[in-house]
């Protein structure tokens, strides 16, 4: 098969990494010349934002799919129309891509998420109380495009653009659980992980796996992965962050219609990976057996404060001399803070012995110009 992707950054790349083991061929579409996906593809440069751009890209490709959900969905509809198969499909896209319609498709379809309004480009009308969150509609990603409205002080720098206020939930652990459906209707879901983020960076640090919950937990997660899939209505990989709150109740954050930054650990952790599974749901193959082997975790490589340039990684022997130790670079030349350059999966026989591993390789390694 042809296989077209929307975006060509380090997801895409290490979709690809994996398929090479089947026999298709990937045809990539990024406005970077030297993004991570260039050199192991069939290349095109250009916008996956442009609409006619997309649709001469897609149309002599079995399959069209995304690493990245900022997209003209517009034009993969259009796609779909002329026989072209979307993964997920255009619909689905649309409604994640914009925060107002992903939180009012939550509230259709009662999935659990934080109360919220929408802003749509003036504060006189805001009624939720501080402290609060605020997403921007569109765009926001790792991070961007959201932040904590806490003070009198953070109001006066409140965005007046179309947004997302809601309200801050009191968090006991971030979670994530990644489930899959192919176009034969059957599902998969992977264990849930724990998210542990850098407080600076608003990025995702560490990750682990299994999540420490309780079986209360896990049956609430199972319920929402359930009902989220049924409601989205397509095949595809979709990653939920959720938080459970201190009452032990647990909201679904947002989610992304693709591959995720806390599934890498799977690449070694589990029976199959994120990636495997993907391919699978892309080609409509039967599902991958998700069952992950004891514990395993994963920490993100990401550009040093004040370095900025041709990259350089300190402390990598250190870490490729460690037992059950797997490193992950993305192909990427330059360097810049806090730009994700690559991950570290590790395997241990127990929580306690995975957190000692995975601190003691964060302060090995630093990435750096």
């Amino acid at each position: 098969m042809k296989i077209g992707i929307l975006g060509g950054g380090q997801l895409g790349r290490m979709f690809i990494q994996e398929a090479l083991k089947y026999d298709d061929e990937f045809y990539v579409l990024d406005p970077n010349s030297e993004c991570s996906c260039a050199s192991i593809s069939h290349f095109t440069r250009g916008d996956f934002n442009d609409y006619d751009t997309v649709l001469e890209f897609g149309r002599d490709k079995d399959v069209v799919t995304i690493e990245i959900e900022h997209v003209s969905a517009d034009a993969l509809e259009e796609l779909e129309n002329q026989g072209v198969k979307v993964v997920p499909n255009s619909k689905i896209i649309k409604i994640i891509q914009q925060k107002i319609l992903q939180k009012k498709f939550y509230e259709e379809n009662r999935i659990p998420s934080p109360e919220f309004e929408i802003m749509d480009g003036s504060e006189d009308d805001i009624k939720i109380q501080i402290p609060f969150v605020q997403k921007l509609n569109t765009g926001g990603y790792d991070g961007k495009g959201v932040q904590l409205i806490r003070s009198d002080q953070d109001w006066k720098n409140l965005w007046t653009q179309e947004s997302v206020l809601e309200n801050l939930v009191d968090i006991d652990k971030e979670l994530s659980v990644i489930v899959a459906k192919n176009d034969n209707g059957e599902t998969k879901t992977f264990p849930v992980t724990e998210m542990v983020a850098d407080p600076k960076l608003n990025l995702l640090d560490f990750n682990i796996c299994p999540a420490d919950i309780s079986e209360e937990t896990q049956k609430q997660i199972d319920v929402i992965a359930d009902q989220f899939i049924k409601s989205a209505d397509s095949a595809g990989l979709f990653a939920i962050e959720l938080f459970l709150d201190k009452n032990g109740k647990v909201w679904v954050n947002e989610t992304a219609p693709r591959l995720h930054n806390s599934g890498h650990q799977s690449q070694e952790g589990n029976a199959n990976s994120q990636f495997e599974q993907f391919y699978r749901v892309v080609k409509n193959l039967p599902l991958a057996d998700t069952d992950n082997f004891g514990f395993s975790g994963m920490l993100n490589l990401v550009g040093e404060e004040n370095y900025s340039g041709k990259v350089k990684y300190q402390g990598l022997e250190e870490v490729l001399k460690l037992p059950k130790t797997y490193v992950h670079l993305y192909g990427k030349t330059e360097t810049k803070p806090g730009r994700k350059m690559g991950h570290i999966n590790v395997l241990a026989d127990s929580r306690e012995e995975l957190m000692e591993k995975l601190i003691h390789i964060k302060s090995l390694v630093k990435v750096i110009a």
